[in-house]
């Protein structure tokens, strides 16, 4: 309508999607709210940033070996990426990063691809995974059953242990010969082919940092046990004449940023790999997000959003030769136990990352790879807590068979794969489950008894009518009212109704009219009617008045067709 005076709509069809788009894109993109409570968080921020980039320094270290790559690349990418994230993503708190489940991605591409090519994975995976943040992906992550999370991580922090062996047991240290890209195969591989002299010094190396980490952080967990261990093994190793492989060259400034040199032969290629690291870095980026925001109250996190940061981050980090980066839940929940409330903790990470990298990149490279080695084997020692598995263990049957299967197949296979098999054995169980609440009842005719009554079946439909209960519910409505002359289908209970069970409801009305018997359906609810009308229950019925709202109505009408066909009178029995 044109309003008084004239003049344009007060809106319009353009002007509304104009409006819609708009605030779209103000989700997707940082804004000045982001820091709106800065003045009052900022030293906390600030000494949360610390803290969790001293932690994050070896992390970052190792999970680069860890992937068949370089420890400088680990530290570039979480520069890198820490900080794009920490601008972009859709948490104030989320510390991103590499971790060791994308390390556990990597390896078999690196095997397979070369270490070139992670590079060009990062930026292909994070542009799908900031597409899915574009097109609205981010709730996707709530399909995931907690049990199947948890399988997940087991199976990663087996892996991470396993990925430790060939560190731990070879001289070669990241110009070691490749093995299986399978964490059980190459760890025994390694084992079989080691030094036993040079695997001794090495467990003695990260048995050293192991007890640094739990004695000092059990005496103050404020103090990063992680480095002061690492130093120990550090200052040790270059006092002693030790046989142990380090780190080597870190350099002391950022690659220049560069799109990596490939052919499009190449790139098809790793369309797949890609595609499995861009699953991975959406699912955990989300997860973590979801765990920082039920820690403490940092404020609402944007999934969405969340997903175009990371998406940005991978980008960003590859185009700097660095690897795919997601979101690190122990990282994050470092931050938040720390006192970081805002973006500036995981800014502060980043730069103090890179102040690293600008001042004190030559005493990194002397650092053992064992040592690194043992943080990430206390690493993945924390992400299991035995208080979960067992409490999953012990839930049902079906959580537990998805738990371990999960687990399993993560470790024998790979991660996505994995995820995938979990959910669908638990979609499995929680649609056998549902199938199984799906109940026929046949009823007394309600009232007085009428000469009659005993020709009419009043059947009540209760819980889901869907695919997997359809052909259970058919057999029991026709069994149960083969001896009646008219039968009521009582609906008003019905919890759920898809397609299939729809189809199902018209089939028991036409089969029971092909053998003379009359239905009548009372109690359509409003949210199942357009389904049965267009699936063809209601032209099922031999008449459009066999439909009610009310059960005295749909009685007394059944009993008018018992008379009629009887030719009984209305006398009480």
């Amino acid at each position: 309508m044109t309003p008084p005076g004239g003049g344009a709509p007060e809106s319009t069809p353009r002007a509304v999607g104009g409006a819609h788009l708009s605030q779209r894109l103000r989700q997707l993109l940082p804004s000045f709210a982001d820091y709106g409570l800065l003045k009052t968080t900022w030293r906390g921020d600030l000494l949360a940033g610390v803290t969790v980039g001293v932690v994050a320094l070896p992390l970052a270290l190792g999970f680069g070996v860890s992937s068949g790559l370089t420890p400088a690349q680990g530290l570039v990418t979480a520069i890198v990426a820490g900080l794009i994230a920490a601008i972009f993503g859709g948490s104030h708190v989320q510390i991103s990063g590499p971790t060791g489940a994308m390390a556990v991605v990597l390896l078999p591409i690196v095997a397979s691809h070369g270490a070139s090519a992670v590079a060009s994975v990062a930026i292909m995976a994070g542009v799908m995974v900031l597409l899915g943040g574009v097109l609205g992906l981010g709730r996707a992550v709530s399909v995931i059953p907690w049990p199947v999370i948890e399988g997940f991580t087991l199976g990663i922090a087996v892996i991470i242990a396993l990925q430790q062996v060939p560190l731990l047991a070879e001289a070669g240290g990241v110009d070691q010969e490749p093995h299986s890209s399978n964490a059980v195969v190459a760890a025994a591989q390694s084992l079989w082919q080691a030094d036993p002299m040079y695997l001794l010094w090495a467990a003695g190396a990260a048995g050293i940092v192991v007890v640094c980490m739990l004695v000092i952080e059990r005496v103050n967990p404020k103090i990063p046990g992680s480095l002061i261990g690492i130093a120990v093994v550090t200052v040790l190793a270059a006092l002693l004449p030790t046989p142990l492989a380090v780190i080597g060259e870190i350099p002391a400034a950022l690659p220049t940023p560069g799109v990596p040199d490939v052919s499009p032969a190449t790139l098809t290629s790793l369309l797949g790999p890609a595609a499995a690291v861009a699953a991975l870095a959406a699912v955990e980026s989300l997860l973590s997000a979801r765990v920082a925001a039920s820690m403490a109250d940092t404020g609402r996190y944007r999934p969405d959003r969340e997903l175009v940061g990371q998406g940005m981050a991978s980008i960003g980090s590859g185009l700097f030769g660095g690897m795919p980066a997601t979101g690190a839940i122990a990282r994050t929940a470092v931050n938040v136990r720390s006192g970081g409330r805002s973006r500036l903790a995981g800014v502060v990470h980043a730069l103090l990352l890179l102040l690293v990298v600008l001042l004190i990149a030559r005493p990194v490279e002397l650092v053992p790879l064992a040592a690194l080695g043992g943080v990430l084997l206390l690493t993945a020692w924390r992400m299991v807590s035995r208080t979960t598995v067992t409490s999953v263990i012990r839930s049902t049957r079906a959580d537990a068979i998805a738990f371990i299967l999960t687990a399993l197949v993560t470790v024998s296979f790979d991660l996505i794969v994995a995820v995938g098999i979990g959910v669908l054995v638990a979609g499995i169980f929680t649609i056998r489950n549902l199938a199984q609440q799906a109940r026929v009842e046949v009823e007394q005719v309600p009232g007085p008894p009428v000469a009659g009554d005993e020709s009419i079946a009043v059947v009540r439909l209760d819980g889901p009518i869907i695919f997997a209960s359809a052909d259970r519910v058919q057999d029991l409505v026709v069994d149960d009212t083969h001896e009646t002359l008219v039968v009521i289908l009582r609906m008003s209970r019905l919890e759920l109704l898809d397609a299939t069970g729809a189809r199902v409801l018209s089939e028991i009305v036409r089969t029971l009219e092909r053998r003379g018997i009359t239905v009548l359906i009372k109690g359509i609810q409003p949210r199942h009617a357009d389904l049965m009308r267009d699936v063809g229950v209601l032209r099922a019925l031999r008449h459009h008045r066999h439909l009610f709202a009310d059960l005295t109505a749909a009685v007394d009408h059944a009993r008018s067709h018992v008379r009629r066909s009887l030719d009984l009178s209305d006398q009480p029995r």
